[in-house]
């Protein structure tokens, strides 16, 4: 693996990290970011409409606490996870938690560290975690660590101290196994940076952890409160100045746009995609206004004014929480709203962008039905496309297609109040949500 920068602009980095896979011939644009799966699979997508959408990340983020419960069966396979989820030509990185589910507190020590599965808590040593990761054969793989210390709250510098200590400790021996190991010797570890809110300590962390041989750094417990949010970029800023320039710099638990690119000019280069997962399942959608000025003092001057106004609109949305336990951001609206009830495409007064919207929506709509189709009449067997039907509905007309023996079984749902389609077949060949707002 190896690091390349074309341009260092006011801290933000731009470059390429070539070298990667297994065989060496895969590429990877800085900054960018790793596309979120839950146990290898995309949320409401298919790898078939994945393989279609233009501009999916290079790697993929696997979670540990979603595979730990069943890494015998791929040890016993022998051949990674790659193969094992379809997704064999891919970059995989395997993270220690999924960001979407926070863990409990209390269950790290000095030999182990806990990731919660679906069956509950499972103890993680160093010799089990590498025997997993053996198992799963990633491209990258964060490495065990203490992050309990955060800078979401404040922490003691004993704690903060505690936690430096353990994660190098970690390291170390999660460094000599893997030399030991003929499996993980194409795989690159990536070290990752404690300390909580304590500069010294995070300082330390970062000097001490690139002196070991890590493919990369994790920035971990930058995660948290909005109103933090400077301080945790100070802090941000002092640590990646203390780590080389040729190694890529990676950070968990940031996923807003905003915070994203408030990262990106601290040095970061590689962030996690959780965000659109979390806007989709509280119900909401995101909506962002693009106002270009080519004019520096004009930008500057409106810059001001809306910059306060933005901050007001997410302190005032901020205090407000929906179903999911997740806080909205100034950018998204809720679909839940009666307004949003009616039809996905209801022409409002106060909105540009209906008219886009509806041809998305007319053209997902399209491509889905035909791509659909297509593969039912090639993989599918005559009597299966005997039982089928589509039936949909648009912009309040029926759109509804039958197969040759005009059957009707209902596969396709009708447009969901939450503007989702529900596609189900009754032998289990097909299960995915599709989302075509």
């Amino acid at each position: 693996m190896k690091l390349n920068l074309t341009k260092v602009v006011n801290g933000c980095r731009l470059g390429k990290i070539k070298n990667l896979g297994k065989t060496g011939d895969c590429t990877m644009d800085i900054p960018g970011c790793l596309l979120y799966t839950k146990a290898g699979s995309a949320p409401h997508l298919t790898h078939h409409t994945l393989h279609k959408i233009h501009g999916v990340p290079a790697m993929a983020q696997l979670t540990l606490s979603s595979l730990a419960e069943h890494y015998e069966v791929l040890a016993e396979y022998k051949e990674g996870v790659g193969k094992f989820i379809g997704m064999p030509e891919s970059l995989l990185y395997c993270s220690l938690h999924d960001p979407v589910s926070p863990c409990p507190a209390g269950y790290v020590t000095n030999k182990s560290v806990s990731v919660w599965g679906v069956g509950g808590r499972v103890e993680m040593t160093a010799s089990k975690f590498m025997a997993i990761q053996q198992a799963l054969q990633p491209d990258w793989f964060q490495c065990i660590s203490d992050g309990e210390a955060t800078c979401n709250e404040a922490t003691s510098i004993k704690r903060a101290r505690k936690s430096v200590d353990r994660s190098l400790l970690f390291l170390d021996n999660c460094l000599k196994l893997q030399e030991e190991s003929e499996v993980l010797q194409k795989s690159s570890i990536i070290g990752v940076i404690e300390g909580g809110d304590v500069t010294e300590e995070r300082l330390r962390s970062a000097r001490e952890t690139a002196k070991r041989p890590v493919g990369g750094f994790l920035l971990d417990g930058f995660q948290g409160n909005p109103a933090t949010l400077e301080t945790r970029l100070h802090l941000l800023s002092s640590v990646t100045a203390e780590l080389p320039e040729d190694k890529p710099r990676l950070i968990c638990g940031v996923s807003r746009p905003d915070e994203v690119l408030e990262c990106i000019e601290r040095g970061v280069d590689l962030f996690e995609s959780f965000f659109p997962y979390q806007v989709t399942e509280r119900g909401c959608a995101l909506t962002f206004s693009f106002d270009y000025q080519p004019n520096p003092e004009e930008t500057l001057l409106q810059q001001n004014g809306t910059q306060e106004e933005i901050k007001y609109v997410d302190q005032t949305k901020k205090s407000k929480t929906t179903s999911c336990n997740q806080e909205m951001t100034s950018f998204e609206i809720n679909l839940k709203e009666k307004k949003f009830g009616n039809s996905v495409l209801q022409k409002e007064s106060d909105s540009s962008c209906s008219h886009i919207s509806e041809c998305i929506f007319q053209l997902s709509l399209q491509t889905f039905i035909t791509t659909s189709l297509a593969d039912m009449k090639k993989h599918w067997t005559p009597w299966d496309l005997a039982g089928v039907a589509l039936h949909s509905q648009m912009a309040g007309q029926n759109l509804i297609l039958h197969t040759p023996d005009n059957a009707s079984f209902l596969i396709l749902q009708s447009l969901l109040r939450s503007h989702y389609f529900s596609f189900i077949c009754p032998w289990s060949l097909l299960r995915p949500w599709i989302c075509c707002r």
